[in-house]
């Protein structure tokens, strides 16, 4: 006597899929600011908030002998000022990206029927 099993005809399964989004597979250096940089960039920002045009603030920053994070004197078009304040917004919308989370994607679920193959 031996014990046979009896497979059904046919089988169904339940098919889905799910898509899911992720900005965590790459490691970037958030932290990459040195302390004088963002004390340079708050400086800047301040006397940009307080009414200051770049090109003043170009002319204050070299009048009182603060460097470049590069150790160079600013440029007098002010757009050096200007790219350190731009630099750091973009920054800052760089990290926002990365942090951001999706929610999962998922596909209609649907029946699936298959017939079984009898060897």
């Amino acid at each position: 006597m031996t014990d046979e099993i009896t497979l059904p005809e046919y089988s169904y399964f339940l098919c889905f899929s799910v898509k899911v989004r992720t900005n965590k597979f790459v490691y970037f250096p958030i932290e990459k600011y040195r302390p004088e940089q963002q004390k340079l960039h708050d400086k800047i920002k301040q006397l940009h908030d307080n009414g200051m045009s770049y090109r003043r603030i170009t002319k204050y920053l070299n009048k009182n002998k603060i460097l470049t994070p590069n150790g160079n004197q600013w440029g007098v078009s002010g757009n050096s000022v200007y790219s350190v304040l731009k630099r750091y917004r973009e920054r800052e919308e760089r990290i926002e990206y990365l942090n951001r989370e999706y929610e999962p994607d998922w596909s209609k679920m649907k029946v699936v029927w298959e017939k079984n193959e009898i060897n």
